[in-house]
C-alpha cells in the first residue's frame, strides 16, 4: 500500500490514509453488518441512522469480514479511541476500534466516505449501490478531552435540540459535552426536593433582546427546564454516541435564579433577597451565594440529586462554576465577615476557596472529580480539582505546571458566541471577531510548557454562550462551520508544531460543507452568502438595535 496522493476530503484530518489493493468495494442492499462484542452502539447507530439515509437495510452478518459485509471489532491492541478502518477491494469494509468508542469514531468516517447523502435526517427509498475505494485508514485522536460547552440558562435549548447538538458533535468525534444548567438567568434542572428551583427559578419576566448594552427588551415571560426523565434521556442518547456529559451547577456566582427561588441562600443581611427574580439581563451579577453551612447543605441536596441523573460511568466530572463572583456582598455581610475569621482563610479570596474546596472534598469523596473555571484558583486551587482556562492561557498553565488537570478553552480563540466578522451583516456582533481560519490555528498546547505540565493538558473545548443565541438557526450559525475547525484541532496530529495547513483545510471544507447541508445545518459559510440570503422571505438575523425579524 501507498499513501494516497489525493486522500479523501475527511473532516478532522486522520492520521494516514493508504491506497489498498484490488478493485472498489460496493455496498448495496445485500451487505451484510456483522457486529462483533462491544460494538452494538455502533451497530445500532448504522442501521438505524446511516443505513436509513442510504436505503441500505444492512441485514446481520453471520461471520466477521464475510464476502459483501461490514465487519465492527474491537481490537485491544489499538489505544481505547484509535480505529483502523480498511475497505477490502471488492469484498467489504472492516472497522477495529480499540473500544467500542474507537469502532464508533470509525463508523463516523465511514459515514464521511459514504457522501454527503449518508447525512440525510430523512430516510430514502430503495438504495443504490455505494462504491467505496479500496484503502485503509488509521486514525487516533490527539486529545482525550474534545468538548463543546453550551449554555442553556440565558436562553432555553429543547431537549430535541440537545439531542440533535449531540448528533453535531459525534459527526466531527468530539466526545464531551459540557451542559451549563444553572445561571442568575435561569435554573434549568429539575431537582425534586426543591421544588422552586424550576417552578420559580427556571422562569423570568422578560428577556434582554441583543447584548447587555442594547435598550430593546421582549416583554414576554421566559423560560424552561428539563425534566429529571428529560436529562436521563440526554444523558443516555450521549452514552450512545460515546460522549461524556458534564454538568454544571454554578457557585457561588451565578446565582440569582436560585436565590429568586430560596431567598434565604443569599447574603440576606446586605440585600433584601426575597424581592429577587430570575435576572432579565446579561453580564456579572453581584447576586451571589452566602458562605454558610445551610447553603452547603442545600447544594449537597441539589448535587446528590445530579449525581444520579449522571451516572459516574457516564460524567466522570461535575463543573461547580466558580466564575465571576463580585466579593462586595462578602465584604459588606457580617455574617460572612465572622465565616472568614471562623474559617481562618483571610480574605473573600479564601472564602471561596474554601467554598469550592467543600465540594471538591464532597465530589471527590463520591467517586467525581470537581473542574471549574479559572477563578477557582484564586485563594488556592482545591487539591484535585480541574481548571476550565477560559480568560486566556494563562490560568491554564499556572494549574497544570502546578499538577493539575486543565482543559483548554480561551475565550479570544474559542468562544463561538462571539462574531465570525465584523461587516454591517453580521447579526448581533459581539466580542472578538473569530473567522474560521482563526480557530483552525487554535492550538490548546500553548508554546513553552514544560513536558510535566503538558501532560496535564487534557484537551480543550469551544464555548457557546447564549445571551444572543435565541433559537436554532442562530445556533447554527454561530456554530458551523467553525466547530468543524475547533474538531480538527483536537483531533488531528500538528504535521508539524505550530503549522497547520488553512488552504488544505477550506479544500475540504468545500465537500463538508454538502455534509452540514444534507444535516440542515444553517451555517455560515465564510464570505457568504448569509444563510438569510440563500433562503427567499427571510431578511436576516436581527443586529443589536433592531427588532426581530426572524
Amino acid at each position: 500500500m501507498t499513501a494516497e496522493a489525493n486522500p479523501p476530503d475527511l473532516i478532522p484530518a486522520p492520521r494516514s490514509t493508504e491506497r489498498g489493493a484490488g478493485t472498489d468495494f460496493t455496498a448495496d442492499a445485500r451487505t451484510t453488518l456483522y457486529a462483533g462484542p462491544g460494538t452494538g452502539t455502533t451497530e445500532r447507530w448504522l442501521r438505524s441512522v446511516v443505513g436509513p439515509a442510504l436505503g441500505l437495510p444492512l441485514p446481520p452478518g453471520e461471520t466477521e469480514n464475510a464476502e459483501n459485509s461490514l465487519t465492527l471489532l474491537v481490537d485491544e491492541t489499538l489505544e481505547p479511541e484509535a480505529y483502523r478502518l480498511e475497505v477490502v477491494g471488492g469484498r467489504g469494509v472492516e472497522i477495529r476500534g480499540g473500544s467500542g468508542a474507537g469502532v464508533f469514531w470509525g463508523a463516523q468516517t465511514l459515514r464521511q466516505l459514504l457522501g454527503p447523502e449518508a447525512f440525510r435526517r430523512a430516510p430514502a427509498g430503495p438504495g443504490a449501490a455505494r462504491a467505496l475505494a479500496a484503502r485503509v485508514i488509521e486514525d487516533r485522536p490527539r486529545f482525550g478531552w474534545r468538548g463543546m460547552m453550551l449554555d442553556v440558562a440565558r436562553h432555553f435549548t429543547h431537549k430535541t435540540d440537545v439531542l440533535r447538538c449531540l448528533d453535531l458533535l459525534a459527526a466531527h468525534k468530539l466526545n464531551v459535552f459540557h451542559f451549563h444548567l444553572t445561571d442568575d438567568q435561569g435554573w434549568r434542572v429539575e431537582i425534586k426536593r426543591h421544588p422552586k428551583l424550576t417552578e420559580v427559578g427556571a422562569w423570568r419576566h422578560r428577556t434582554k433582546w441583543g447584548h447587555r448594552f442594547s435598550e430593546l427588551w421582549d416583554e414576554k415571560p421566559y423560560g424552561g427546564y428539563y425534566t429529571q426523565d428529560d436529562i436521563r434521556e440526554i444523558v443516555a442518547y450521549a452514552a450512545e454516541r460515546h460522549i461524556t456529559v458534564v454538568p454544571e451547577i454554578d457557585v457561588p456566582g451565578h446565582s440569582q435564579a436560585a436565590i429568586s427561588a430560596y431567598p434565604e441562600l443569599g447574603n440576606t443581611d446586605v440585600v433584601d433577597t426575597s424581592a429577587l427574580t430570575p435576572w432579565d439581563t446579561w453580564g456579572i451579577n453581584p447576586n451571589v451565594l452566602a458562605p454558610t453551612e445551610s447553603t452547603l447543605r442545600f447544594y449537597e441536596g441539589v448535587l446528590e440529586e445530579i449525581l444520579d441523573l449522571f451516572p459516574a460511568e457516564t460524567s466522570p466530572f461535575v463543573h461547580i462554576g466558580g466564575d465571576e463572583c463580585p466579593k462586595d456582598q462578602w465584604k459588606r455581610s457580617a455574617t460572612a465577615q465572622a465565616r472568614i475569621a471562623e474559617l481562618g482563610v483571610g480574605d473573600e479570596d479564601g472564602l471561596q476557596s474554601w467554598f469550592i474546596r467543600h465540594f471538591d472534598t464532597w465530589l471527590t469523596a463520591r467517586g467525581r472529580r470537581l473542574i471549574g473555571w479559572d477563578e477557582i484558583l484564586e485563594g488556592g486551587l482545591a487539591p484535585g480539582a480541574a481548571v476550565s482556562s477560559w480568560r486566556g492561557y494563562a490560568g491554564g498553565v499556572e494549574a497544570a505546571e502546578s499538577g493539575h488537570d486543565v482543559v483548554m478553552c480561551p475565550e479570544q480563540q474559542v468562544y463561538l458566541d462571539f462574531r465570525q466578522a465584523d461587516g454591517p451583516d453580521e447579526p448581533m456582533p459581539i466580542g472578538y471577531v473569530r473567522t474560521l481560519e482563526d480557530v483552525y490555528r487554535f492550538d490548546p498546547v500553548p508554546p513553552g510548557l514544560s513536558p510535566e505540565a503538558e501532560a496535564h493538558i487534557l484537551g480543550a473545548q469551544a464555548n457557546v454562550w447564549t445571551e444572543v443565541i435565541q433559537e436554532r438557526s442562530r445556533f447554527d450559525y454561530q456554530v458551523f462551520p467553525r466547530l468543524a475547525a475547533f474538531a480538527e484541532t483536537v483531533w488531528s496530529a500538528l504535521p508539524a508544531p505550530g503549522e497547520r495547513d488553512y488552504a488544505e483545510f477550506e479544500g475540504r471544507m468545500a465537500t463538508h460543507y454538502r455534509r452540514l447541508d444534507a444535516l440542515g445545518v444553517d451555517y455560515r459559510p465564510p464570505g457568504g452568502p448569509l444563510p438569510w440570503q440563500k433562503r427567499p422571505g427571510v431578511t436576516g438575523f436581527p443586529r443589536e438595535g433592531a427588532p426581530p425579524n426572524v
